[in-house]
């Protein structure tokens, strides 16, 4: 399946389950319903993996960079749920791009990569519209979001640092987010009581956990074993585009003229880009196989000290978002 095509069920789903999380704020503190749902994830993606028997894994400093991916992915699904309780849906999501265009811009190699990080800046601008007059709650909201779209571009760097490792994606996926959990339970898991005695509830938070963590990082460990970083974040681009229309369909949410050619905007930025991954060059060497003979420009000299660590060695993957 292409890249583009797996982007677009993943935002599907990740926004569904964003907005049936914004239904839980008023009974759940919005950090802790962020906090459950990469709990309940963990919980899911373990049991169906099964992380223990990749001995590979569990090596000390793979072991140590992942789980520092699973605490970077946590904290950032945690400050992104926290700015959509302030901010619409998809001002929040477009002003959390900045993570991944920061990322395009410092690992980007050709001039597609500059071309479509213009292009999808200035949508991702327009999409925002005028996000900044959303009340005097926006700064709680700016500041999360800030926040997470830091988080987000440290996500793709280290998620493909754990993707392109020699064990299953999705079962570093399960102890990144195991250890994520674990780490923020002592601030989070508190506010969780309401779920714990609602079965309603808590089938909710398993739905939102499957539908915003489970099926977008799974997805996005796929898609990272075949792209560059850079190429990476402008396909997280698609996401603005999939929240403004969750946000009109299932919020209520409609775009504005604006925040329409934005949109085209950021479908152009995605065209560009996949044109580029789309026609391969037949007489080069397969990028997620790398020629041992030569440099490969997407994967770390082995020879020579990778500039990345000790950042997270994560399956590839996983939003961003968030």
């Amino acid at each position: 399946m292409p890249a583009p095509l797996l982007f677009v069920v993943s935002g599907l789903t990740q926004y569904l389950g964003a907005a049936l999380a914004v239904g839980l704020f008023a009974v759940v503190p919005a950090g802790t319903v962020a906090w459950l749902r990469v709990a309940v994830a963990a919980v899911l993606l373990a049991a169906w993996r099964r992380p223990w028997r990749v001995r590979e894994l569990w090596e000390p400093r793979r072991l140590g960079v992942t789980a520092l991916f699973g605490v970077v992915l946590a904290t950032m699904n945690v400050t992104f749920y926290i700015a959509i309780e302030h901010l619409p849906l998809g001002t929040a999501v477009s002003l959390e791009f900045l993570g991944p265009v920061v990322v395009a811009a410092v690992t980007g190699s050709g001039w597609r990569d500059r071309a479509a990080i213009a292009v999808a800046a200035v949508g991702v601008v327009l999409l925002a519209g005028v996000s900044l007059e959303a009340g005097p709650t926006a700064v709680t909201g700016l500041v999360a979001i800030g926040v997470a779209a830091a988080c987000w571009g440290a996500y793709i760097v280290l998620g493909r640092r754990v993707a392109r490792s020699s064990g299953p994606g999705p079962s570093g996926l399960a102890i990144a987010m195991a250890a994520g959990a674990l780490v923020l339970a002592p601030f989070l898991a508190g506010g969780s009581g309401p779920v714990l005695h609602d079965a309603r509830l808590a089938l909710v938070v398993v739905a939102i956990a499957v539908c915003s963590s489970l099926v977008p990082y799974v997805m996005e460990q796929v898609v990272l074993r075949r792209v560059s970083a850079a190429t990476f974040a402008i396909l997280l681009s698609l996401l603005p585009a999939t929240a403004a229309v969750v946000g009109a369909v299932v919020l209520r949410q409609w775009p504005h003229g604006l925040e329409l050619v934005g949109l085209v905007l950021v479908s152009g930025a995605i065209a560009l880009t996949a044109r580029d991954d789309g026609a391969p060059d037949r007489t080069a060497p397969d990028r997620t196989a790398p020629d041992r003979t030569a440099p490969d420009r997407t994967a770390p000299d082995r020879t020579a000290p990778d500039r990345t660590m000790p950042d997270r060695t994560v399956p590839d993957g996983t939003a961003g978002e968030a």
